[in-house]
């Protein structure tokens, strides 16, 4: 397995001097996945927790809904024979293998499937081709979730986020109950593959959909990450910075609560503000 963070020479410079000093650094390294062999996206992260970055790249494009969906998910190995002779695994190819009832991906799944403004899909598109293909949609769920508990969430994440805190250049989210226990925390250096990786989580241990959770990001509030809350069945998410309209435009239709500006005791509640609860 490929290492998270790596050291690398610096020139340290202040007003009174300048210093040469080692430095971490967040490892950055492309991760091929594939479907049945045939090349699907190819995802700039930082290694670790790719088999359920992958599976939960596949759940939030639509291409799974359950864990019952994927046979195996394995390292390709490599076209370069190590010293015994043996091509090694590279561990930045997976190749997932679907169920024998599961439909094949489009071909044309990628990571920017939806979200790319230069894609050619408009917001009224993208809008309805999440409506289309999520089986998880968040809309129906009972859970409130108090004001006073999603104040506390962005300290516990920050808490967490062990590379975060050597090399600041990591993204995070966090998965919690509504009583604000943490689920699971993943960090990665594209905040979509952080999500990706705490929805994975939750598809190997079986909790798809994610009813009774809040997700929280360490960024901003994008479409993409509001698609893959309500594609998880998420009925809350937490951005401790902005949302896009676009995805606010998605939470107000998918019954999701989108709350952004999560700092200190304030926040705002931009959908479904009844699940939010003094």
């Amino acid at each position: 397995m490929g290492r998270v963070t790596a050291r690398r020479r610096v020139q340290h410079v202040t007003a009174e001097n300048t210093v040469a000093r080692p430095d971490t650094l967040v490892v950055e390294e492309p991760l091929e996945i594939r479907v049945d062999g045939t090349p699907i996206t190819v995802t700039m992260r930082t290694p670790g927790s790719d088999i359920e970055l992958a599976q939960g790249f596949l759940l939030t494009e639509g291409v799974i809904a359950r864990r019952e969906d994927v046979l195996t998910v394995r390292y390709c190995k490599g076209t370069t024979p190590d010293e015994s002779g043996v091509a090694a695994n590279t561990y930045n190819v997976l190749d997932v293998t679907l169920a024998p009832d599961v439909a094949p991906p489009d071909v044309d799944v990628t990571r920017n499937f939806y979200t790319t403004s230069s894609c050619g899909v408009c917001g009224k598109a993208s809008l309805e081709a999440v409506q289309l293909s999520s089986k998880h949609g968040p809309g129906d769920d009972p859970s409130t979730v108090t004001a006073e508990t999603l104040t506390s969430l962005p300290a516990l994440l920050r808490d967490a986020q062990k590379v975060f805190a050597a090399t600041g250049g990591l993204h995070g989210a966090a998965l919690f109950d509504t009583g604000g226990a943490i689920l699971a925390v993943r960090e990665d250096i594209g905040r979509h593959n952080a999500v990706d990786k705490v929805i994975g989580w939750a598809l190997e241990h079986d909790r798809i959909p994610l009813g009774g959770t809040v997700l929280l990001v360490s960024g901003r509030a994008s479409f993409e990450l509001t698609q893959k809350a309500v594609m998880a069945g998420i009925p809350v998410l937490a951005a401790v910075s902005a949302p896009s309209s676009l995805a606010v435009d998605l939470a107000s239709q998918s019954g999701l609560t989108l709350v952004a500006f999560l700092r200190g005791d304030s926040m705002n509640v931009y959908t479904r503000p009844d699940r939010v609860v003094r």
